[in-house]
């Protein structure tokens, strides 16, 4: 797989997801720390830049709707060009299609959107807040002190396909995004060239396409704790975490949604410079999920689109 495209997608956009009750979806994401604004056809959720990240319309079951990119202007043409030669079908009359940017199907049938619009994923690592204090200082807070967490923004987001190699192959070539890691043809990870985290866009291997989850970064690992107490006293319990993944080495903490998906809370994730060559590898699956943690539940490799 050739990472020599002149033209790439800088970050993603938003997600758009139909789900089954938008009610559900506004109570999970509000408690998740979202705020979410009702548009009457549709939900969308946001982080306290008012950043749209997110986007819920209803329907039968939940499934993706499409997913948003963006790029720089001086990439846009060059990137129609690549996604055409890579076979991506337009998509321009499909359902939820603006008429804004370039809307194709991926080899997978995801309905995928490439426009011009600011660059989300930071241009370096974020900050992360310290959570140690020295000598003769009370180093946490009481649980009534502590406040509600907010995500900061969306950090990556992860499909389920049935080619994984072909999925790696489509999204290099058409949008530019390069392997950071991978666990053979059951797992692998994209990033984006122009400065990104770990991974933008994960992939996982399944009999059928679909959606995994949404990873959401926070500002310390204690927020990825205190975001599971958060989602376990509004009623979510089930999850995986709190642990450590070795990939991208973020701190995390999964919540399973109403529909068997998941949101992520995650911190201190590896970052990618613009610029970088990463030292992409091809890892054994007990290197590639978690170094510390409870093991993995059955059900979160479950994907409910198959």
């Amino acid at each position: 797989m050739s990472d020599n495209q002149h033209a790439a997608v800088h970050s993603i956009g938003h997600y758009a997801l139909i789900v089954p009750g938008l009610e559900e979806a506004r109570q999970f994401h509000t408690s998740f720390g979202l705020s979410v604004i009702d548009h009457g056809d549709r939900l969308d959720a946001t982080t306290p830049d008012d950043q749209v990240w997110a986007r819920f319309f209803p329907g039968e079951r939940r499934e993706l709707a499409y997913l948003s990119f963006h790029c720089f202007e001086a990439d846009y043409e060059g990137l129609r060009g690549q996604i055409e030669a890579a076979g991506g079908r337009p998509a321009d009359n499909a359902p939820h299609a603006s008429g804004i940017g370039i809307w194709f199907h991926d080899p997978d049938g995801n309905l995928i959107q490439v426009r011009v619009g600011p660059k989300t994923s930071p241009f370096a690592k974020p900050a992360i807040e310290s959570v140690h204090v020295g000598s003769d200082a009370r180093g946490a807070l009481f649980r009534h002190q502590v406040p509600a967490v907010r995500p900061r923004r969306l950090s990556h987001v992860a499909l389920f396909t049935p080619d994984l190699p072909r999925a790696l192959a489509f999204y290099n070539r058409a949008l530019g995004l390069r392997l950071s890691d991978r666990s053979g043809d059951l797992v692998a990870f994209t990033h984006a060239p122009h400065g990104s985290d770990h991974h933008l866009v994960a992939f996982a291997s399944s009999p059928a396409k679909g959606w995994h989850h949404a990873s959401w970064d926070v500002a310390s690992v204690d927020q990825v704790g205190q975001g599971a107490a958060q989602m376990a006293a509004a009623g979510y319990v089930e999850g995986w975490g709190t642990g450590r993944h070795v990939l991208g080495s973020n701190f995390f903490h999964y919540v399973r949604d109403p529909w068997g998906s998941f949101c992520e809370y995650s911190a201190d994730m590896d970052y990618i410079s613009a610029g970088t060559t990463w030292p992409a590898g091809d890892h054994a699956p007990e290197d590639s999920m978690h170094q510390w943690g409870p093991a993995v539940p059955p059900w979160f490799g479950l994907n409910t689109e198959a």
